[in-house]
């Protein structure tokens, strides 16, 4: 019995000894306080270090994004060019293929399409092309001598990123302020010297 007893009294004791700290003589014996752990010195550093690359990281995403959407803008400047040069060669060829007293320019991006003003309906244009920089089937309307559709152009008000280097039917287009200024117009080579569409209205003075 004496035995068990010691054997507890010891226990108890070894688990004092670990878990509490004693007082002086008299006091009771309270809980240990943890001791805080201490940062180390170099954690100010890491912190400011991470920012910095958070910032450094968020300014190389906007030069990516800046550089993407200019590739994206150039590659729909030139499917423009394309797009309107497909309009101005099929215009041109459905001016050819005109038979004798028929008009001579198409009423309707349609007619180039499916030219029915022979026999055998002849195609000038796989399909109407929609407007690359708006996205949209609407284009500005050149309109022709003879009331027709001379050409078409772009009804974007955003300043182009290409000013130079046209060359052919293109070169007009140099320095021009916005995508509505290139123009794809068909013009033979008799009616170059003529406006196209009808003339100005005058008011004649007294």
């Amino acid at each position: 019995m004496m035995f068990s007893v010691l054997l507890a009294s010891i226990f108890l004791q070894a688990v004092l000894r670990k878990e509490f700290v004693g007082a002086k003589s008299g006091k009771l014996l309270v809980p240990a306080r943890p001791i805080p752990a201490r940062r180390p010195r170099h954690a100010g550093f890491t912190y400011v270090g991470l920012l910095i690359a958070v910032a450094v990281l968020g300014v190389g995403l906007a030069a990516v994004g800046q550089v993407w959407s200019t590739a994206a803008a150039r590659e729909k400047e030139r499917e423009l060019l394309f797009v309107g040069n497909q309009y101005r060669t099929a215009i041109m060829n459905y001016h050819a293929a005109t038979p004798a007293g028929q008009i001579r320019y198409p009423r309707s991006l349609e007619d180039l399409i499916e030219d029915r003003r022979m026999p055998a309906a002849r195609r000038h244009l796989r399909h109407v092309f929609p407007d690359p920089i708006n996205g949209s089937d609407k284009w500005g309307i050149v309109p022709a001598p003879d009331g027709g559709i001379a050409g078409v152009f772009s009804l974007s008000e955003r300043p182009p990123l290409k000013t130079g280097g046209f060359t052919g039917a293109d070169a007009k287009f140099e320095n021009a302020e916005r995508y509505s200024d290139w123009k794809f117009v068909y013009a033979p080579p008799a009616e170059l010297r003529k406006p196209l569409g009808p003339p100005p209205i005058t008011t004649n003075r007294p």
